[in-house]
């Protein structure tokens, strides 16, 4: 059996590196606390093995690992070639043989390439790869490789789904910053540069001058790491924090203001990064409020942060969510092109303008941004989301890196369609070159990436969400490594290299997106939950007849959003005219993303030959029974993992495989519904193996009609309106052994018990003790519970019996019985 782990050191385990025919020697050499950073994480790494070699400076007459700037190595190997050197945060590993020893060089450009080098050094060594003779140069691909995490000053984190905040408590900075300073060592790791620490959704306080000093410490712990800590700020700040009248970026006061602020953040955090700025959008404060432009905002706080050689990080995620829903021309997806960008190169030269990935908000699809590919005068930078806001909120395996790979290899066809004041544009022209700055030669762009880590010792909740954070760090240094890659990496740093560990983990990531999609929101739907609420069950008609913009437009004769230039919104005329062939005619448009560009019948053909409703029943079935078998995929693995991480994981592929069949059940019945067309396969509505609650003699139970309806099976389940409840029913099928599955709803307002009864003997308890995000019976808290090997024969009396707690009464749905 292996030894168990908690996850807490990620893709960092250096308890089975083979290190035997490694030197024994570390020598750092030059000044960098940096570069010390380094050579303690190597020494560290090889367990004892290798101690330091000094004093610095000095080359070890054997065997060594030798670190430190090109400046400082190039002095003691003066034959090395100056061609060779990386550019920015790059490095170079390098095998020589000097004066009768060998030497393996971890060169950087800067301190922070040397640390990088190291770290990827220990993940060759971590992968069981040779690195005997070793000459490679790596070079970031962009300068820009940060990171945001949405954390509150009271210590809660919006949209974090892994414990409260590593930062902040009780509105302060936490005293004890440990924490801190290990995530600073998992970022540097996979190359990231930069972490703003707090909620985009600001707190002005942020920037209050009592607490800039508390912001310094955790500067000091991530100093080390080569991290520079950035912050988000809110646009109103002069007025609340500063006590001015105004916020108006154009007066002469609040740029003041603002260059007296952030000249006393780099006074005592002189490697300050810069801002995150979250302006005119979701009730956010913003220039719109003076009738200027975000141009006006941004460049009065970029001005201040120039001298500084700080960042402007300026969110192109701008939009009225107040929309008019009847209005068949109104669409949110237009709103970032629509008010950026007019303004291509009115901003100053430390503005990135941010995009989010897709014209929406973080769905499990959408097309690329149009925006990439319409600022040629502008630094971008593309914003995901490790975190799974939209995508299971890390109850779910969901490995991002696919869908990443897409948006990042999408060519945006610019070519001389858009006309930049630096270059002209020949050959592709991916979303991954312009957001690096290599389409339009910018001097700034990159990667942004909200991931909410929290104080759960594993990081981000589910054993396998890690892969997300790794795999962005990975793409942002290196957008053209495969998904494959990034996940064997993971997988050889995290479980190790057995065969059967890389094949079989590797299978479950690289096809758990599509799985996802396929039993949430397939054809371009969007993903088809709750958006008015937490953004995790199903809930398909919380989207419609709102002002958010998230519309499908189902109707009983079609579903799909017309974003057409000839018909609808006019969106595909953001693209250039290369890329708008791709999705316009209706012939060419992919099925993938077929309903987030066009209205057409249920009974429209797919390209795949099958109609658009019975794709839609045929995907979320499909998508359930795929789910199942991830469970199945890692129960081969037991014994070959070590049991925590193998029952925390298991846990969770059991609650997705249930919640999978929550997912496909409202969504199908609410098509089946509203299009009055019927499953070719006769599935919908259809459960031979399942007993309703409210059909059971009940003791105690009352029927209740659940909201929506969709998210109980038959619109129904039945409350306890007692201290004690049950609901029973007479088996009359075969004799046999059986698997019980009990469909439930857990509450996060109480812990209601449950027991399982065959002819009066218990056969199963359990307590409703999750915590799923809502107090209310729904697609968020319907949950199953499976007891397998449950011997049965006809006439036995199968009972359930609840005991309410707290808000919860014990809520139940259905039963079935499927015979194993």
């Amino acid at each position: 059996m292996c030894a168990g782990e908690t996850g807490a050191e990620a893709w960092l385990r250096y308890h089975d590196l083979k290190t035997s025919s490694l030197p024994t020697l570390v020598a750092a050499v030059g000044n960098s606390n940096v570069v010390r950073t380094a050579a303690n994480e190597l020494i560290h790494a090889l367990a004892g093995k290798s101690k330091a070699q000094g004093p610095a400076g000095q080359l070890p007459a054997k065997d060594a690992f030798v670190l430190g700037t090109w400046k400082d190595i190039h002095a003691l190997f003066p034959e090395l070639p100056a061609a060779r050197l990386p550019a920015g945060d790059g490095f170079w590993l390098k095998t020589v043989r000097s004066r009768g020893a060998k030497y393996w060089l971890i060169i950087g450009r800067t301190d922070r390439g040397v640390l990088y080098a190291t770290f990827s050094l220990l993940a060759r060594i971590g992968q069981q790869k040779d690195v005997s003779t070793l000459d490679d140069v790596q070079t970031p691909s962009a300068p820009i490789r940060w990171v945001s995490e949405w954390d509150n000053l009271d210590g809660s984190i919006e949209r974090g789904y892994a414990g409260r905040s590593i930062f902040f408590d009780n509105d302060a900075v936490r005293a004890d910053l440990t924490r801190a300073g290990q995530y600073a060592r998992l970022l540097a790791s996979i190359g990231i540069n930069g972490c703003a620490i707090n909620n985009v959704n600001a707190s002005p306080r942020i920037v209050a001058p009592e607490f800039i000093p508390q912001l310094a410490h955790v500067a000091d712990v991530f100093r080390p790491w080569g991290v520079k800590l950035a912050v988000s700020v809110d646009m109103s700040s002069p007025m609340v924090v500063g006590g001015l009248k105004t916020f108006d970026p154009l007066d002469p006061q609040v740029a003041a203001w603002w260059q007296h602020t952030v000249d006393e953040i780099y006074r005592q955090i002189p490697d300050f990064g810069g801002f995150v700025v979250k302006a005119d959008s979701e009730g956010r404060s913003g220039p719109s409020q003076y009738g200027r432009t975000a141009a006006d905002a941004a460049n009065v706080i970029a001005r201040a942060l120039k001298p500084h050689r700080g960042i402007l990080m300026y969110r192109a995620f701008v939009y009225n969510h107040h929309l008019d829903w009847r209005d068949m021309k109104a669409d949110r997806a237009r709103a970032a092109y629509d008010y950026f960008h007019p303004l291509d190169g009115k901003f100053e030269d430390n503005v990135v303008i941010q995009i989010k990935y897709g014209p929406i908000d973080f769905q499990v699809r959408e097309p690329a941004s149009p925006l990439f590919g319409t600022m040629p005068n502008t630094s971008q930078a593309i914003e995901l989301q490790v975190t799974q806001e939209y995508t299971g909120q890390q109850r779910h395996l969901v490995f991002l890196a696919p869908m990443w790979k897409e948006i990042l290899d999408f060519d945006m066809h610019v070519g001389t369609a858009v006309v930049s004041r630096r270059s002209s544009v020949v050959g592709k022209t991916p979303v991954k070159d312009i957001v690096s700055g290599k389409v339009w030669h910018q001097p700034l762009g990159g990667f942004n990436a909200v991931v909410n880590v929290g104080l759960d010792e594993n990081w981000l909740g589910h054993p396998f969400a890690m892969a997300n954070l790794y795999g962005y760090g990975r793409l942002a240094w290196n957008p053209n490594l495969s998904s494959e890659q990034i996940a064997e990496e993971w997988i050889r740093l995290t479980f190790g290299s057995s065969p059967q560990v890389v094949s079989t983990i590797s299978k479950m990531l690289l096809s758990s997106w599509h799985i996802y999609e396929s039993y949430t929101g397939p054809l371009g739907l969007q993903t088809l939950t709750d958006i008015t609420g937490p953004h995790y069950g199903p809930g398909i008609e919380s989207s419609e007849r709102n002002g958010w913009g998230q519309w499908h437009r189902a109707d009983s004769q079609g579903v799909g959003m017309d974003r057409t230039i000839a018909t609808g919104t006019g969106f595909i005329g953001q693209y250039a005219p290369f890329a708008q062939k791709i999705y316009e005619p209706l012939a060419n448009c992919p099925d993938d993303l077929l309903l987030f560009i066009r209205h057409v019948p249920y009974t429209h053909v797919l390209h795949s030959g099958k109609t658009v409703i019975q794709q839609i029943y045929d995907s979320h079935y499909d998508g359930a029974t795929q789910t199942a078998e991830l469970v199945a995929q890692w129960k081969t693995l037991k014994g070959q993992i070590d049991e925590d991480r193998y029952s925390a994981t298991l846990k969770r592929l059991e609650y997705q495989a249930g919640h999978a069949i929550v997912w496909r059940d409202a969504v199908v019945n609410w098509f089946n519904r509203i299009s009055g067309i019927p499953d070719a396969q006769d599935r919908v509505g259809h459960h031979p193996d399942r007993i309703e609650a409210e059909n059971m003699q009940l003791s105690g139970y009352a029927p209740i009609d659940v909201t929506p309806w969709e998210t109980a099976s038959g619109g129904k389940a039945v409350a306890c309106t007692q201290t004690e409840c049950s609901a029973s029913f007479q088996f009359s099928g075969s004799s046999g052994t059986y698997l019980v599955a009990i469909q439930y709803f857990d509450q996060n307002n109480g812990v209601s018990k449950y027991q399982l009864f065959v002819n009066d003997k218990i056969v199963d308890s359990w307590a409703a003790d999750d915590h799923l995000p809502s107090d209310k019976m729904n697609g968020h808290t319907s949950t199953r519970h499976v007891t397998e090997g449950v011997a049965l024969k006809s006439g036995d009396v199968v009972r359930i019996e609840g005991n309410p707690d707290g808000g919860e009464p014990a809520p139940l749905d259905y039963v079935e019985l499927h015979r194993i």
